[in-house]
């Protein structure tokens, strides 16, 4: 078993209390806007708002939230993409102590649906470019208000009472920060893992969770960095478990700037951090990858950036050093997941770079290598098996599912499901999944739920999902069809059937036609077969 205490080797402080402060989210915007009042919390184009402004707003929202009758520790979906009001709607969310529920604004009418229903939320903030989704679905839905954003140059003028402007939110009252919030129990966000019933779990991340992973990355980094002096650019969906805890709650605590972009384009993200001398940048090696290609990218100064942070698959080594060269900066790579809050590793800074290592354990966070098949046995130094994890970012559990809680969490362990080993200097590698997972583009894909989209095509008899290496998005889907008697079809024809029911990032990009798919005696499809066809 291996912790996050190393102070001899990485520095870390002894006392556990230096670094893990109890304490609700509010806490930690309340302490941003007490030690940097007039520092800029928000900037985007022209669009500037100070951490005073910033605890301002959100108390006069979380207000307004409570007097159209959301109750303490009720569901808010948050569907937009990043921009400021989503930085103001979560952080409105959970100093009221209701449940900021975190949705993917790419996921279709039927993904939305579920987990509306699934979440049992009471609440949308959302915007009028995605509106059409939620307004197709409302009335299958418990949902009492809709918060409209105004994106666009049309008029706001709704007929159903349900939905409002999100400028309603902003009107005149006292201000309202919740006294009771109980950082132990209460529950600070629902982050989803998936997509479709039977995938898709709401990870219970309380508010002594999310905090505590905050201030565990801010105890990995903070030597390197200067409270109320840095620039975060803020590429990675808010949505996001990595996303909402290093791009708001990593630079909040760090009194820092945060320059969300809405849509991403290498040209746009290098322009913004050559113009805004952003320091710091959480992303994922396909943004990376997509910078470091740019032809131009010599004519871009990118030299204030101090710190990248690089998660959801291995970076390559190459592009790492060409990006260290152009830029001067400090890079580390990690690893989490939503079950963690949801970072658990990451490489030190002041320690050796091992090429495909996600790092060491997080301060207070304990690490070891389990048998595959029953999870008991503790392995030792160069050892292939399940990744647990043991710490104060740890969930809660899963929502509403108590069975799925009690396989993955077990006395007090994370069961991961991913296969790992770590080495003689306690640097840890991932080698291998025991889950189907996909990640696509930094994104999650389960092939089981693209399998389900599949099986409901007229056409398909049978289906499989597996997923292929991409020199830009790091995988892609790949579908195997079997057709029923006497039809014929086409890859194109099953493309744009898979473009209407999921999100662009799970469409498979191709597709394989075979009259029988490979089987186990027991009928299980063998995936591991297809991936050495392909």
């Amino acid at each position: 078993m291996l912790t996050g205490y190393w102070t001899d080797i990485h520095n870390f402080p002894l006392v556990r209390e230096d670094i893990l402060k109890p304490g609700s989210l509010a806490t930690i915007l309340n302490d941003a806007v007490r030690l940097f009042p007039e520092k800029p919390a928000i900037k985007q184009d022209d669009y500037k708002l100070s951490y005073k402004q910033l605890g301002y707003i959100t108390s006069r929202v979380a207000g307004n939230l409570r007097l159209r009758g959301l109750e303490k520790q009720e569901r808010v979906i948050i569907l937009l993409p990043n921009t400021p009001e989503t930085v103001i709607a979560f952080w409105s969310v959970v100093r009221g102590d209701c449940t900021c529920v975190m949705t993917n604004p790419l996921y279709s009418e039927g993904e939305l649906l579920h987990q509306i229903q699934d979440s049992e939320a009471k609440m949308v903030i959302t915007c009028d470019l995605l509106l059409p989704k939620i307004s197709a679905i409302l009335d299958k839905t418990q949902i009492s208000d809709v918060f409209v954003v105004k994106m666009t140059e049309a008029e706001q003028n709704y007929e159903d009472a349900r939905i409002h402007p999100w400028s309603s939110l902003l009107n005149e009252n006292q201000g309202y920060t919740c006294k009771t919030i109980d950082p132990q129990n209460d529950l600070a966000c629902l982050q989803y893992t998936g997509g479709t019933t039977g995938i898709s779990k709401g990870c219970m991340i309380t508010h002594a969770n999310a905090v505590a992973n905050a201030q565990q990355i801010c105890a990995m980094f903070r030597k390197y960095l200067k409270d109320g002096e840095e620039a975060f650019i803020c590429v990675l969906p808010y949505f996001h478990s990595y996303g909402l805890t290093v791009s708001i709650l990593f630079p909040t605590m760090m009194g820092a700037s945060q320059t969300p972009l809405p849509r991403f384009s290498p040209k746009s993200m290098l322009a913004t951090i050559q113009k805004e001398k952003i320091t710091v940048m959480p992303s994922a090696p396909s943004v990376f990858n997509a910078c470091i290609t740019q032809k131009d990218i010599d004519n871009y100064n990118l030299s204030s950036l101090k710190l990248l942070v690089s998660g959801s698959a291995p970076l390559s080594v190459a592009h790492m050093k060409t990006f260290e060269e152009k830029t001067g900066a400090l890079i580390s790579e990690g690893y989490g997941l939503s079950e963690a809050s949801p970072v658990t590793h990451f490489s030190p800074l002041d320690g050796p770079h091992k090429a495909g290592s996600i790092g060491i354990p997080l301060p207070f966070t304990e690490a070891k290598i389990v048998d595959v098949e029953y999870g008991i046995k503790e392995l030792g130094v160069g050892e292939n098996g399940e990744l647990c994890i043991r710490g104060p970012q740890v969930m809660k559990g899963y929502y509403n599912q108590k069975v799925e809680t009690d396989i993955v969490l077990r006395d007090g362990w994370l069961y991961t499901g991913d296969i790992a080993r770590y080495d003689e200097d306690g640097y840890f590698y991932i080698t291998d999944r025991k889950k189907d997972l996909i990640i696509c583009g930094g994104y999650n894909v389960y092939p089981r739920e693209v399998e389900e989209v599949l099986f409901r095509h007229p056409k398909v008899k049978e289906a499989a999902v597996i997923g292929t290496k991409s020199e830009t998005r790091g995988e892609m889907v790949k579908a195997f069809i079997v057709l029923k008697d006497g039809v014929t079809s086409d890859e194109k024809e099953i493309i744009a059937y898979c473009r209407q029911n999921l999100a662009n990032y799970k469409v498979p990009r191709e597709i394989v036609f075979k009259d029988t798919l490979p089987k186990s005696a027991v009928g299980k499809i063998l995936r591991r077969q297809l991936q050495d066809e392909k």
